[in-house]
């Protein structure tokens, strides 16, 4: 006999997002189900952003170990034992595993059903022989690696996000195959741990990214030994010997070439995972990027939400946690307000990061005919001296009227120093504030601060500037 839970929350997926709006909805006393085929902690916590930042994490520690000679430290090669290396990875991931367990989740009085989630009508869901009629749904099951349309894939072994945390022995010769930020990432971390990486991308590495920090990003990776081909096109897989791989390319030059590795890495982006909920029988419009939603991330069917990577769009954890909280308000407060695409930041954690938030540069100039790009450059800056790493600056667009309306920052600690300006950016603040401020001496973040100051440099050579100063001094 099936068993009818009447919630009025229904979650489906147990990812970021998912997890946002049960852990939120049940702290108001609101009955909430939560419906999970897989893993609980979704992507992030098991095959994304949890286990490649403690792979890079190590990695970096092999780097530091081959950069010590220039402090006066005995330095050298390192030796890489992979074995502990993953033990780390996977101790990082038990570390956290409990903030998204059942038993968590139950004990906040959410009721937690594992298996797949089915619509078989515009209010139902069928778990197996549960059947869930909430008052509210919420859909939230994430993305899925996506497999470019290369001839003979399929009959390859190759590796994704979810497999690459699974391996036992470090590959020798890898070849990535996307050059976004995970498999730039990715890349990075396993030659610094002793791989011979090649990076291949049809198009521009790192293409949403501003190109000027950018360039000098990819600039820094192919000195330090990664190799990174744009413009090339894999046209056919294939097995090399017992274990290998060998892949067929056409460059800007002309003519087939081959590439011969041990381990193949698809990092080609991400799909919707939306196949199994029967979205047609709730009357939810979708295509192959997702779940159709308005602002505020209501589908067709006034019922049903859409947050995180299934809802389309940028697909970053605290965006979708950032979704979770609109969907919320509006379930339980009816005034859930708009997204805001604006104020979204991103970072790819490479050595040296990259992050970014608000508009970009292009499009701030559609919107901001007199837009100014102020610059402060870590070779300009102490801190990044006495560190030996001066590679990066800060960039911040301002209106003529001086409010920020963007920033990219590339260097050590981007992630964290990114961070002022997603306020700002949120806030609407100025370069005034960030100017007018005091920041620790010896910093980083300084730099934000001298980026705001050069605002204010072409109106120092001001002629009723220099008149009123002028009389000033005049007037004792």
């Amino acid at each position: 006999m099936s068993e009818v839970l009447k919630p009025d929350i229904c979650v489906i997926g147990a990812g970021s997002a998912g997890l946002t709006v049960a852990a939120a909805a049940a702290s108001f006393g609101v009955s909430v189900v939560l419906v999970e085929r897989a893993k609980m902690g979704g992507d992030c916590l098991n095959t994304g952003c949890v286990p490649s930042k403690a792979l890079i994490a190590a990695a970096s520690r092999a780097a530091t170990i081959r950069d010590a000679g220039g402090f006066g430290i005995g330095g050298g090669e390192p030796r890489t034992n992979f074995s502990t290396v993953m033990a780390h990875v996977r101790e990082t991931i038990a570390a956290i595993e409990p903030n998204d367990s059942k038993e968590r989740f139950t004990a906040l009085g959410v009721v937690v059903r594992s298996g797949v989630a089915r619509f078989t009508d515009a209010q139902t869901v069928q778990v197996d022989k549960t059947q869930i009629r909430a008052r509210r749904f919420v859909i939230a099951t994430g993305s899925r690696p996506a497999l470019p349309p290369i001839e003979n894939l399929s009959a390859v072994p190759y590796l994704t996000n979810e497999t690459v945390f699974d391996l036992k022995r470090l590959p020798g010769r890898l070849i990535v195959i996307g050059a976004g930020p995970v498999g730039i990432e990715l890349a990075q971390a396993f030659h610094r741990l002793g791989s011979q990486v090649t990076v291949l991308e049809a198009g521009t590495a790192l293409a949403k990214d501003n190109p000027e920090l950018t360039a000098l990003l990819l600039r820094a990776l192919r000195t330090e030994g990664v190799d990174i081909r744009e413009g090339v096109k894999v046209v056919r897989v294939g097995r090399r010997g017992r274990s290998g791989v060998r892949v067929t390319l056409e460059g800007p030059e002309g003519g087939p070439s081959h590439l011969d590795g041990t381990h193949l890495l698809i990092a080609a982006g991400r799909r919707p995972d939306l196949e199994e909920l029967g979205l047609e029988k709730a009357r939810v419009r979708f295509d192959e990027k997702g779940i159709k939603v308005n602002a505020r991330m209501r589908t067709r069917n006034r019922r049903i939400y859409a947050i995180g990577d299934v809802a389309g769009g940028p697909q970053f954890t605290h965006w979708a946690g950032y979704q979770a909280g609109l969907v919320v308000r509006s379930i339980l407060f009816r005034f859930g307000g708009k997204v805001r695409r604006d104020i979204l930041p991103w970072v790819t954690f490479t050595d040296p990061e990259l992050a970014h938030v608000g508009l970009t540069e292009a499009a701030a100039r559609r919107r901001y005919p007199h837009l100014q790009v102020l610059r402060w450059p870590f070779a300009e800056n102490d801190r990044a001296h006495t560190d030996r790493d001066v590679i990066g600056m800060t960039r911040v667009l301002a209106t003529r009227r001086g409010r920020i309306v963007g920033a990219d920052i590339l260097g050590r600690d981007a992630s964290e120093l990114i961070a002022p300006f997603a306020l700002a950016v949120a806030k609407g603040m100025s370069v005034k504030d960030f100017a007018t401020a005091v920041f620790p001496y010896p910093t980083r973040a300084e730099a934000a601060r001298r980026a705001a100051i050069a605002f204010y440099a072409p109106k120092l050579d001001s002629p009723l500037l220099r008149r009123v100063i002028r009389l000033l001094r005049k007037l004792g």
